[in-house]
């Protein structure tokens, strides 16, 4: 059975090792859906307002705010916890809800998975309801990315019988359906990050029930020059042959061939962790590769051209 294309997918978790970008594809591949039509919603787990940054936008909380064509919020246990119990249990709530929320708190530092379950939750809450054709969530680093997407199956291991047994059931059909559900890991050539990344694969694979859509290898360094022009750099980069060089230029050019040097070596040494990162992971596994964006700043422009590259890829 083919696998359902990336962009066809209802609900995507991005996921990645910090600093290798994941906010920054996340935002990208909102930015792709949205440009193709589709009511997009974009959500920070950890409302740190880096999403936000991204689409340059202000004012971004939990109840989802139009940006540029979709839709922008940030993840708040307490208020969906506030909206499980309205629409679910019909309660009313007003301000803060006090003593509700204090036993949520004990209740979720004793039992695992429960804060997690409020979060997928309302995600997949959104998907059946589908009030939006793709959710792009920038979830938790790679370190607590597990716990997340397992929420509802340690939830039904702790509950047996009743309404969060029944409610965790749809939840799991949802995150188990990867024709709906996908995760996406954000990885760089680099030693460390694709290690984490065959580890977080590996651990996905063994202990969620969610499909590992694609990895994406941000960063990626363009290949510059031949190997006949390295041949050719070497042979002027001897003293004798520098001099008539910058005589000509009217400059001094060592560092402008030693840069031609470092960027030749990083990108072979990036090329060697891509052949360890494909050879880890499964076949069926799409990796996408993105350039490295030489850009001073991060923001709507660099958003602007990440979606273009995914688009690239994708389409």
């Amino acid at each position: 059975m083919a696998a359902t294309p990336l962009l066809d997918r209802s609900l995507l978790f991005v996921t990645g090792k910090g600093g290798v970008g994941k906010t920054t594809v996340t935002a990208g591949l909102a930015r792709l859906l949205a440009d193709q039509g589709k009511r997009v919603l974009a959500c920070e787990i950890d409302a740190k307002g880096d999403l936000a940054a991204a689409f340059e936008a202000h004012g971004v909380g939990f109840s989802p705010v139009d940006v540029g064509g979709l839709s922008l919020m940030h993840m708040d246990t307490e208020a969906s916890l506030r909206e499980y119990l309205r629409i679910h249990l019909k309660i009313p709530m007003v301000g803060r809800i006090g003593p509700v929320a204090r036993a949520f708190d004990f209740v979720a530092t004793a039992a695992p998975g429960v804060r997690e379950i409020l979060t997928v939750g309302k995600l997949c809450y959104e998907v059946r309801e589908r009030h939006y054709d793709a959710i792009v969530v920038d979830s938790s680093a790679t370190g607590h990315i597990v716990g997340q997407l397992t929420a509802p199956q340690a939830i039904q291991s702790l509950v047996k019988v009743g309404l969060m047994r029944s409610q965790t059931e749809w939840m799991l059909d949802i995150m188990s359906d990867p024709s709906q559900t996908g995760l996406i890991i954000v990885t760089t050539p680099e030693e460390m990050p694709v290690s984490e990344t065959l580890s977080l694969a590996s651990e996905v694979a063994d202990k969620t029930t969610v499909d590992l859509a694609a990895v994406i290898a941000n960063r990626v360094l363009p290949e510059r020059f031949a190997p006949r022009d390295e041949e050719v750099f070497d042979a002027i980069a001897k003293k004798e042959s520098l001099r008539l060089v910058d005589d000509i230029v009217h400059s001094p050019t060592e560092e402008v061939f030693a840069a031609a040097r470092l960027a030749t070596t990083l990108r072979r040494r990036g090329s060697a962790h891509l052949v360890t990162l494909r050879e880890g992971l499964s076949p069926s596994v799409p990796v996408i590769l993105l350039p490295y964006l030489f850009a001073r700043s991060e923001g709507l422009r660099m958003t602007v051209q990440i979606a273009d590259h995914l688009g690239e890829e994708l389409l």
